[in-house]
């Protein structure tokens, strides 16, 4: 992988139960990792469920980190994307992360 092409900044997040002052517990997202990243595609595809909806699909390529999967979300740009597929690249050299654009 070569460096020069990551050149958009991502985060990965984690959902966490906190717990505030008054002891009401709050569901919040942690942040895991910064990372460089490659956008490999980018795309809005429409499916039709129950009227017509637009999903945005982004295709992020970046460094190998263990522990990432479907539960955890990315923040790019001031947007949230879910996690919807982990592919790794080589054996723990990089990972390809298939996302959809949180409506």
């Amino acid at each position: 992988m070569r460096a020069g092409t990551m050149d958009k900044l991502i985060t990965i997040q984690r959902f966490t139960n906190t717990v505030d002052d008054f002891g009401t517990p709050i569901e919040t997202w942690a942040d895991v990792a910064d990372f460089r990243a490659q956008i490999v595609t980018a795309s809005t595809d429409e499916f039709i469920r129950n009227g017509a909806e637009a999903e945005t699909v982004v295709v992020f390529r970046t460094r190998y980190l263990d522990g990432i999967t479907t539960a955890d979300r990315i923040a790019f740009g001031g947007q949230p994307f879910n996690i919807k597929e982990t592919a790794e690249i080589g054996r723990r050299k990089g990972l390809e992360l298939r996302c959809v654009r949180v409506s």
